[in-house]
C-alpha cells in the first residue's frame, strides 16, 4: 500500500490506483493530540478522539511507501501536517526500545516504509538544514527504511508529486 498525505489540495489524476490512498489533510477535520495517552492505555492502538484522523493513521501504518507534502514553517512541518503526524501516535506503543544507541518507541504493526517528503515554502539554507535534521530524527520513530526530501517552490509542488507517483509505478 502507498499513501499520499498532503497539507493542500492536489489536482492530480491519480487514476484507478487501488494501492494508493490519498488524503488531503486540509479538507479533513483533525483535532490536535491532547496528550492523554488513551491510545496507549484506554484504547490501545486507537485514538480516543473520533474525527477524520482515525482514518489516516491506520493507512499510514500499513503503507510501504509514503509521500508527505508539506509547507515548511520555521524548519518544521506546517500545522496541518504536524497535527496529523502527532495524531499518529497510536501506531506506537508506550514501550521503549534501543535503536542506534537511542531510545525510541516500539512500533505497533507498522510496515517499514520508503518515504518522500515534498517540502515547499522554505525560506533559506538554514531552514532547509533544520528541516533535514527534523526528518532524520523523525525517520527513526516513523519506521522509514529510507527517505528523500525534495525542496520546491509552491508552484512546482504538483509536478514534483506527479513525478514521484509515476516513479512508484515503475518500481
Amino acid at each position: 500500500m502507498k499513501i499520499l498525505l498532503s497539507d493542500r489540495p492536489l489536482s492530480l489524476d491519480l487514476g484507478d490506483r487501488k494501492d494508493l490512498v490519498y488524503f488531503d489533510l486540509s479538507r479533513m477535520k483533525i483535532a490536535n493530540c491532547v496528550g492523554c495517552f488513551g491510545c496507549w492505555t484506554k484504547t490501545p492502538g486507537r485514538c480516543v478522539i473520533r474525527d477524520d484522523g482515525v482514518k489516516v493513521y491506520p493507512c499510514l501504518a500499513k503503507s510501504d511507501r509514503a509521500l508527505y507534502v508539506s509547507r515548511v514553517k520555521y524548519g518544521g512541518y506546517d500545522t496541518v501536517m504536524k497535527t496529523m503526524l502527532e495524531r499518529a501516535i497510536p501506531v506506537q506503543q508506550a514501550f521503549i526500545r534501543l535503536l542506534d544507541g537511542e531510545t525510541h518507541h516500539v512500533q505497533r504493526s507498522v510496515v517499514p516504509k520508503r518515504a518522500t517528503i515534498v517540502a515547499y515554502g522554505v525560506q533559506d539554507e538554514e531552514e532547509k538544514a533544520l528541516f533535514r535534521r527534523l526528518v532524520a530524527r523523525n525517520a527513526k520513530n516513523m519506521s522509514f527504511q529510507s527517505y528523500d526530501i525534495h525542496f520546491t517552490d509552491e508552484e512546482s509542488v504538483e509536478e514534483v508529486v506527479r513525478r514521484e507517483v509515476e516513479a512508484w509505478e515503475r518500481s
